[in-house]
């Protein structure tokens, strides 16, 4: 199995920039496909972007297309999400979660490990 943990987190006007970090420990974090996930109060957990094994391919949620780039380190065992130009629907706590099966899923249901999250907030 691996662990998660999403650092990078916080307060932040709009307009300005954040970025996540999720350091993975245990099981090779390279044979893992990747994803980022927010959950906004009363809410549902919503896809945001996911990445390949490789990093060759990504995909991301029409809201943050433009805006987010998601990349992975597998040497550092380290994925990225760069947020800029942020706004406050983007307030959320994010997580990473990894997955063994289909490469850039957006279905949460098919991620098998997961992080604490990390909380974004953006004051307008």
């Amino acid at each position: 199995q691996v662990q998660l943990v999403e650092s990078g987190g916080g307060l932040v006007q709009a307009g300005g920039s954040l970025r996540l970090s999720c350091a993975a420990s245990g099981r090779a974090f390279r044979l893992y496909h990747m994803g980022w996930f927010r959950q906004a109060p009363g809410k549902e957990r919503e896809f945001v972007a996911a990445i390949s094994w490789s990093g060759d391919s990504t995909s991301y949620a029409d809201s943050v297309k433009g805006r987010f780039t998601m990349s992975r380190d597998n040497e550092e065992n380290t994925l990225y999400l760069q947020m800029n130009s942020l706004k406050p629907e983007d307030t959320a706590v994010y997580y990473c979660a990894a997955t063994s099966l289909t490469p850039k899923s957006l279905n949460p249901g098919e991620y098998n490990y997961w992080g604490q999250g990390t909380q974004v907030t953006v004051s307008s």
